[in-house]
């Protein structure tokens, strides 16, 4: 049973808390800043059974959303009104329903749903089953971990050899954080070395050795184009297949369509990748993603049906396609005023590619990488200790500053980048505010925005994520069902 089934209201019965307290009373308690004397009040009510089935559906969520207006039911034949009621005649005058936040920091309860869901989301696409075919079970599988580059040394902690039960409670004895002969010291004084066995508590892990020399504007812009790389790393593997398959004489099948009322044929190859993807915020701030990818194949007859791949392939082709697209999949972003050349985003060197079983014949089975997966879609970056809200221009101040800890300066970073100074072209100022203060001083039709729409100042939305703008889980279409099936099938 999961938080989010736990029975956290009673079921209704008789109420029998009026014999222990008289009305007067009662109606003291209801205003009451007890929580507990305010249920006490709510119970003696007559109408409490009802209230108790009224706010079933959201009783676990611990900010349900109140919803007030009419409810009209149409007959969509005719639209004659067939019923018609408001919330003001209801328990409380609101329909309560569940936040469905993903956030455990925020609903416990939504969470453990949404993670539930995510768990037979990604498994139904490893073994079939929520109407993905059984088939699939033998296709081959692979499960990447991509990591980012290095922005900075920051304090680890390293197992050698584990002999915990659950490394989440690991109490193993770690190696010691970076243990050096020669004491080095940086540019700016500070010791690049630590001798600390790090334990998981340890609130010094994911922080630089040294603040100054870190990178957190190289960090935070790996953060934001996290995402398009992802995507063309996809672009890359598809094509180191579709590459091997012409190589080993795989014919290729004719798939016809219509374009402006023209049937063409075009020859294809006939494998398809289905994709996965978790996004895990490390602790020193930046994200790292943990992936699947099914090797299907393709029938033309049936474009949507999920077939079986080429026997010309297997899974160790896809552990050479993820190594090689981790490799070799770079680019630089735009130009910044504080980087005219650009960043460079690319994957880290601690790429590891594990071969997906059912039998648990192979490196991971299934159930281990459906739980892995969502286990971090109900994460943020509470891992970090930064679990604030979207920030704007009157909260910025307390959460960045540029000579404060790691997280302030990756936050800083985040808005400085979003803000940088530009030209107005009206009155050649420069300026980093959204709107030319000159300019908006002479009236508002001398208003001259942001000449371009830079990507860069998405940094500013997304300051609270460290820069990460982009979905913790998603998938592509064909692997697996959607969250909205799932949701379907429950309320049925």
């Amino acid at each position: 049973m999961t938080l989010a089934t736990l029975p956290v209201t009673p079921e209704p019965t008789g109420s029998g808390a009026a014999a222990c307290a008289d009305q007067a009373t009662l109606a003291l308690y209801r205003h009451s800043p007890d929580l507990l004397l305010q249920a006490v009040a709510r119970a003696a009510r007559d109408d409490f059974p009802a209230w108790l089935t009224h706010v079933q559906p959201a009783a676990a969520c611990t900010r349900p959303v109140r919803l007030a207006g009419t409810l009209t039911t149409i007959e969509a034949a005719t639209g004659r009104i067939l019923d018609l009621r408001h919330t003001a005649d209801m328990p409380d005058g609101t329909i309560y329903k569940p936040c469905g936040n993903r956030r455990a920091s925020v609903c416990p309860a939504c969470s453990k749903r949404y993670q539930n869901d995510a768990y037979q989301l990604v498994r139904a696409g490893l073994v079939g089953g929520k109407g993905v075919p059984a088939e699939v079970a033998r296709h081959p599988a692979v499960f990447p971990t991509f990591t980012a580059p290095s922005f900075g040394e920051v304090h680890t902690r390293r197992v050698k050899k584990h002999t915990c039960a659950r490394r989440t409670e690991c109490d193993c004895r770690a190696e010691p954080c970076h243990a050096r002969r020669d004491l080095t010291v940086c540019p700016h004084g500070a010791r690049l070395a630590c001798f600390a066995r790090h334990d998981l508590a340890d609130p010094r892990l994911g922080t630089p050795l040294c603040l100054d020399c870190y990178d957190h504007a190289g960090q935070v812009v790996w953060n934001l184009y996290a995402g398009e790389l992802w995507r063309r790393t996809t672009i890359t593997i598809r094509r180191y297949i579709e590459q091997l398959c012409r190589e080993r004489g795989v014919p290729k099948v004719p798939m016809t369509y219509e374009r402006n009322g023209t049937i063409r044929t075009r020859w294809v190859l006939p494998v398809r990748l289905s994709f996965g993807k978790a996004a895990e915020m490390q602790r020193r701030g930046v994200a790292h993603f943990h992936a699947i990818i099914r090797l299907d194949g393709f029938d033309p007859d049936q474009p949507d049906a999920t077939v079986a791949p080429p026997s010309a392939l297997d899974a160790d082709d896809l552990v050479a396609a993820v190594d090689h697209a981790a490799t070799t999949v770079v680019f630089a972003t735009v130009p910044h005023p504080h980087e005219p050349g650009g960043w460079r985003i690319g994957w880290g060197d601690q790429v590891l590619t594990k071969v997906i079983t059912v039998a648990a014949l192979g490196e991971v089975t299934d159930a281990q990488v459906a739980a892995y997966l969502a286990k971090y879609a109900t994460k943020s970056t509470e891992v970090t200790g930064h679990t604030s809200g979207r920030i704007t221009t009157d909260t910025i101040d307390l959460y960045a500053d540029r000579r404060g800890t790691h997280v302030e300066r990756l936050v800083d970073a985040c808005w400085r980048l979003a803000h940088a100074r530009w030209t107005c072209k009206g009155c050649g100022q420069h300026s980093d505010r959204w709107v030319c203060p000159v300019c908006a001083a002479r009236g508002r039709e001398a208003l001259w925005p942001v000449p371009e729409s830079s990507p860069f100042r998405r940094l500013g939305r997304w300051a609270h994520m460290l820069g990460f703008g982009g979905h913790f889980l998603t998938k592509s279409r064909r692997y697996s069902v959607t969250f909205a099936v799932l949701r379907g099938q429950r309320i049925v």
